[in-house]
């Protein structure tokens, strides 16, 4: 063909391939405009991110994007409190809890709950060598089997950030709770754990986590022990409001896709919930059956379970004033011990239970106990530590009641919250704890309406001083016991039965540590 007749024909063909590119352009910008793009930004926990990564690359098109943006739950939560920012469509955070905490913060656009689509059994984390030394595999171990060892270094992370410790609250208080004493049983154990990363030989965390690590490092792998007192991670599928419809219709499908994607949970260690353990059968230090666990615990029931914590684990100057006026002799029904006997008991306790760099003093009251004065000093104010010599103990353990002494209260309350004020330290729990079966007897001392006049001028909120008063067997009044700590900002509690002392003792200095 001559050069000029090509020519003359691929002029119109490149008109034709033009028009056909153009038209194609054309298409798809009309196509993308009929579709509406949607980009959905989902924050999520880090060990379940990866399914979801998986179910939102089946699903992008031109029309529709995800991001998958990885978060620890403190924060996530901390991310969601703040106002303003980028916040996303949903989040999928590892358990409820944090859903909860964020709400706390304000984020109003987060649910209180939603739909799970993962699941993992919180566990104590406990390493091979350990495990063998307390008889596993030949025999299940349980929680109580580990925190009782002998030499156990137990570290968790921080229950207050952490889901996973949080619930493990839970779990360790049902372990002990067929103990004589549960309360003072629970504070002897979580005193046991110690807020840290380092090496140690148990700690809670999730199935998930234990599957990786052995997974990734075979030669130290970890042994998972249950506790169908432990509430499980959930992974709640958490829609944020504000989602436009071309959103809500992409976040639709990702849930779906992700519900169905039970190969992704497999590869991430996780488990569809309410199934067993799938993909990891060769791994003999896990149980892949399906786990009982406990519901997730009560906003109030949470509450507690923080405070508990918080009780015996934070530094504090605690002054504890005994009550041994001659009514302490009374016996306690159902024993061979007298009110005054079971109240030094739960007050020798108290010293093994706060930290050591607590620092306690212990007082003594009735009438007329020092010359003019209703009080006396039993232990000065010192480091506990201090105190767990046998000369201290013994001379706790000697404290008696006084046979026809009466109770003198309102003097010994004032004066020594008045000491107590002077001598208060920021950053550690100020606190006063009255211990006593009556109310004031002393005719010759203050009055009730001057001394509520002194208590409420030393009252400060910006400096708390609680005062905590444990009302000990039917004669103790109640109404007169609040009158004195609502001024403080304290609280009392009043046990009928003596022998729940220590429990009522420990569950109050709690509530207190954990406002």
């Amino acid at each position: 063909m001559p050069k000029q007749s090509r020519s003359r024909l691929l002029v119109p063909l490149a008109l034709c391939v033009l028009l056909v590119l153009g038209g194609g352009v054309w298409v798809a910008t009309a196509l993308e405009a009929r579709c509406g793009a949607a980009h959905v930004v989902v924050t999520a926990s880090p060990d379940v991110a990866p399914v979801l990564s998986s179910a939102a690359q089946g699903l992008s098109t031109s029309c529709r994007t995800y991001e998958i943006r990885p978060r620890d739950t403190a924060q996530a939560v901390a991310g969601f409190g703040a106002r303003g920012g980028d916040r996303g469509q949903v989040w999928v955070p590892d358990s409820t809890l944090a859903l909860q905490w964020a709400r706390r913060l304000g984020a109003a656009d987060v649910p209180d709950s939603g739909p799970a689509v993962a699941s993992s059994p919180v566990v104590l984390a406990v390493p091979e060598g350990t495990a063998r030394g307390l008889g596993w595999p030949a025999r299940t171990l349980t929680w109580t089997d580990v925190v009782d060892a002998p030499g156990a270094v137990l570290t968790t992370p921080d229950p207050r950030q952490d889901p996973v410790a949080t619930v493990a609250l839970a779990g360790l208080r049902d372990a002990v709770g067929s103990a004589p004493d549960p309360a003072g049983a629970f504070a002897a154990v979580l005193r046991r754990f110690t807020v840290s990363g380092g090496a140690a030989a148990a700690y809670p965390a999730a199935e998930s986590a234990v599957v990786r690590h052995n997974a990734q490092t075979p030669a130290a792998p970890l042994v998972a022990v249950y506790s169908p007192g432990a509430p499980a991670l959930d992974y709640p599928f958490a829609r944020l409001t504000g989602a436009n419809a071309e959103q809500s219709s992409a976040i639709d499908a990702l849930e779906q896709a992700v519900l169905a994607d039970g190969a992704a949970l497999d590869r991430a260690g996780l488990r569809v919930p309410g199934h067993a353990l799938a993909g990891h059968e060769g791994d003999q230090h896990v149980v892949a059956a399906g786990q009982r666990s406990a519901p997730l615990p009560s906003s109030a029931d949470l509450q507690v379970l923080l405070s508990q914590w918080a009780g015996v684990n934070l530094d504090a100057r605690v002054e504890v004033l005994l009550d041994v006026s001659g009514s302490m002799q009374a016996r306690v029904p159902g024993t061979d011990l007298n009110r005054m006997q079971v109240t030094v008991a739960a007050a020798r306790q108290a010293l093994h239970l706060f930290r050591p760099s607590t620092q306690l003093g212990i007082w003594e009251f009735a009438t007329g106990l020092d010359g003019p004065k209703d009080y006396r000093e039993v232990l000065p104010l010192a480091l506990v530590a201090q105190h767990l010599t046998e000369a201290d103990l013994a001379r706790l353990a000697a404290v008696r009641a006084i046979p026809d002494a009466g109770t003198g209260l309102y003097d010994t309350v004032l004066d020594l919250y008045g000491a107590a004020r002077r001598d208060w330290r920021p950053g550690v729990l100020n606190v006063v704890i009255v211990m006593t079966d009556g109310r004031n007897e002393d005719a010759n001392g203050i009055s009730r309406e001057a001394f509520l006049t002194g208590l409420t001028g030393l009252a400060d909120p910006a400096h708390p001083l609680p005062v905590i008063a444990i009302g000990i067997g039917p004669t103790a009044d109640e109404g007169e016991l609040s009158a004195i700590t609502a001024i403080t900002g304290g609280g009392a509690y009043v046990t009928r039965d003596p022998t729940k002392i220590g429990e009522v003792f420990y569950a109050a200095l709690a509530q207190v540590a954990g406002r």
